[in-house]
C-alpha cells in the first residue's frame, strides 16, 4: 500500500468513519461544468458518495458529466435565498462541502447565510470568497486565485492575519500553491505550469473536500491536497505535455495516491 493510501486508511481507522459523502453548490449558465469537476475529483480522491446541488438551466448539463454523480437542483436560474434550507439539508447528508466553483450572481447574502450554517468542514472558492468574509470561517478552507485574494487583502491586511483572526485556512493557488493557517505559511513543493489549465482550481476544491470527508483536520487537507494535485499535474504532464486539461488531472489522482 503507497504512503497516501496509508495515511487515508489510517484516518478512517481512527474517525470510524467509510471514505465520507462531500455535497457542492456551484455551477450557473456562464460555468456549467465545474460541479461536474469538484465532484469528480472527490470520487477519485475516494469519497463513496458526492451530491452537486445546482441551478435549474445547468441541472441536465451537469449529470449528464457521470452517472457516478448524484445531481439535484433549485428552481432558479441562480444561487438565491429561496435555496438555502435545501443546501442545509445537503449539508446534513454530508461530511464535507464546496461552495463558490463557477457560482455566478449569486445572491452574496444567501451565500453568507449558507455559510454560516454550515456545521461541516466547508471549502469555499472563487466567487463565493468575498460574501464568505462576513460569515464564520472556523471551519472553512478558502482557495483564492492569486486574482481573487484582493478582498481579503483589503479588509485584513494580509492572509497571515486573516488566517490567525478568522481561523480559517488559505490554499492561495498561483505559479507556487502555498498553504496560510494560524498566522504561517508555507509553499507546496509539487506541481507544473500546465496546471494553470481551466478546472484545476475546481480540481484541487474537490481533492480537499474529500480528504476532509474521510476525517483529516483542515491544515493536513489543505497541505496534502495541494500537493496532490501538484504531483498528479506531474503525472499528467509527463504523458500529454502541454496539452495537459483538468480531466487529465482527474484521471490520475488514484495514480498518484497508490
Amino acid at each position: 500500500m503507497g504512503r497516501l493510501q496509508q495515511t487515508l486508511s489510517n484516518v478512517s481507522d481512527e474517525t470510524g468513519r467509510d471514505n465520507g459523502r462531500v455535497g457542492i453548490v456551484g455551477g450557473s449558465v456562464a460555468y456549467p461544468n465545474q460541479p461536474a469537476l469538484v465532484g469528480q475529483a472527490a470520487l477519485r480522491t475516494g469519497s463513496d458518495h458526492v451530491r452537486a446541488f445546482v441551478c435549474e438551466p445547468i441541472y441536465e448539463i451537469v449529470a449528464s458529466h457521470s452517472p457516478n454523480l448524484l445531481v439535484d437542483h433549485h428552481g432558479h436560474d441562480e444561487f438565491y435565498d429561496g435555496a438555502i434550507e435545501r443546501t442545509r439539508e445537503v449539508s446534513e447528508w454530508a461530511d464535507a462541502f464546496v461552495i463558490g466553483p463557477g457560482l455566478v450572481d449569486a445572491d452574496p447574502d444567501a451565500v453568507r447565510e449558507v455559510i454560516d450554517r454550515i456545521e461541516i468542514p466547508i471549502i469555499v472558492d472563487a466567487l463565493a470568497i468575498e460574501p464568505a468574509l462576513e460569515a464564520d470561517l472556523s471551519n472553512a478552507i478558502l482557495t483564492p486565485s492569486g486574482a481573487e485574494d484582493d478582498p481579503i487583502y483589503e479588509a485584513y491586511g494580509s492572509l497571515e492575519t486573516f488566517s490567525e483572526e478568522t481561523g480559517a485556512v488559505i490554499t492561495l493557488t498561483g505559479d507556487v500553491d502555498e498553504i496560510v493557517a494560524e498566522g504561517e505559511r508555507i509553499e507546496n513543493e509539487t506541481g507544473t505550469s500546465a496546471l494553470t489549465v481551466a478546472g484545476t482550481g475546481d480540481t484541487m476544491a474537490g481533492i480537499m473536500a474529500s480528504l476532509l470527508g474521510q476525517g483529516m483536520d483542515r491544515r493536513e487537507a489543505a497541505e496534502l491536497g495541494a500537493w496532490i494535485l501538484g504531483k498528479t499535474g506531474e503525472l499528467a504532464t509527463a504523458e500529454y505535455g502541454p496539452g495537459v486539461v483538468a480531466t487529465d488531472v482527474i484521471e490520475r489522482i488514484p495514480n498518484t495516491i497508490r
